[in-house]
């Protein structure tokens, strides 16, 4: 008794000095169909980093539903916005993080007002928050360390869809060479803000960049809705998922009222009625690049951020 009481003890220092030691970031995602606050805790060792995900509050403030249908975000969606944002403040400065990042999306670049709401912000709260590019939000969901599900033998297909864009990534030798943002999504589908020329456009770009590709390539997808049908699909088995097994999965919800989709299968208000339109988007996409499994890592836009912190954090200290 008294070595496993010693045991005990040793563990419990052991993690005790692992969290005083670990390092804390935070992110903040405004998005289309909902805003994000994720706070994440980092733990260094001699063998590997670990991020912990603490805490990730999710707001469900439709900005798309403005921007995409009245070209501005209303009045009382801006005001909205701001009191979501000084109170992600409030906890910010609570949690004491090393640093932090503030990004817009879709919604606030295509809203006319977007820049002016993002100003008044900045001139209220201490956030710095960025409306940031098609590109770059690729390029910072690309930062999600994906490497480790990578095999360089592998061609893959990035698939991040949200509320107001889908950005895609091809990646080969485990190096992106080529990506794009298209603005299809879940809320623009629903507004039915999104025209045949869209569709074309991307199914263009995909069937022109996986002919430089030979035999099938691989899909990693990331979003709030491929998450949800994953999960919704039983499967745990390696993290990955079946272009059959979402068919199915969307054949199940499709006949299903939005109220039984909230009732029955326990989705968020605000994820019954777009979960279809993001399935659309998904299973297309992997129609037209030969693709016919998707890992599925349970990462998106916020952990890209916090990667990115971190990675800058270190490079400081070299």
């Amino acid at each position: 008794m008294a070595c496993n009481n010693k045991i005990l003890s040793f563990l419990k220092k052991v993690i005790h000095n692992s969290i005083k030691d670990s390092l804390k970031f935070a992110s903040i995602d405004i998005g289309s169909n909902a805003m994000r606050l994720l706070f994440c805790r980092v733990i260094e060792d001699n063998t590997a980093t670990t991020y912990i995900k603490e805490s990730l509050i999710r707001m469900p403030l439709r900005l798309g539903q403005d921007a995409f249908t009245i070209g501005a975000i209303s009045e009382d969606n801006s005001k909205k916005l701001i009191d979501t944002i000084h109170a992600f403040y409030l906890m910010i400065k609570a949690y004491d993080p090393i640093s932090f990042r503030s990004c817009a999306t879709a919604a606030l670049r295509t809203a006319s007002n977007g820049k002016t709401i993002v100003d008044l912000i900045n001139s209220k709260v201490e956030v710095d928050l960025e409306i940031i590019s098609g590109e770059e939000e690729a390029r910072i969901i690309m930062a999600n360390h994906i490497d480790q599900h990578l095999d360089q033998q592998k061609n893959y297909i990035y698939i991040d869809v949200g509320g107001g864009s889908t950005e895609i990534s091809f990646i080969f030798n485990r190096q992106k060479v080529s990506s794009k943002s298209f603005p299809i999504g879940s809320v623009r589908l629903l507004e039915n803000q999104v025209t045949d020329d869209d569709w074309q456009e991307m199914k263009r770009w995909i069937l022109k960049n996986k002919a430089n590709f030979k035999g099938n390539v691989k899909g990693i997808g990331s979003g709030g809705n491929i998450n949800k049908i994953f999960s919704m699909s039983q499967l745990q088995k390696n993290s990955e998922i079946d272009i059959s097994t979402i068919q199915n999965v969307l054949s199940g919800i499709s006949p299903l009222s939005i109220q039984k989709r909230i009732t029955e299968l326990g989705l968020r208000p605000d994820r019954a009625d777009v979960i279809l339109h993001a399935g659309k988007i998904y299973e297309s996409i992997m129609r037209w690049s030969q693709c016919k499994e998707m890992i599925v890592p349970q990462s998106g836009l916020p952990d890209g951020i916090i990667h990115e912190l971190y990675d800058s954090y270190i490079n400081t200290k070299i």
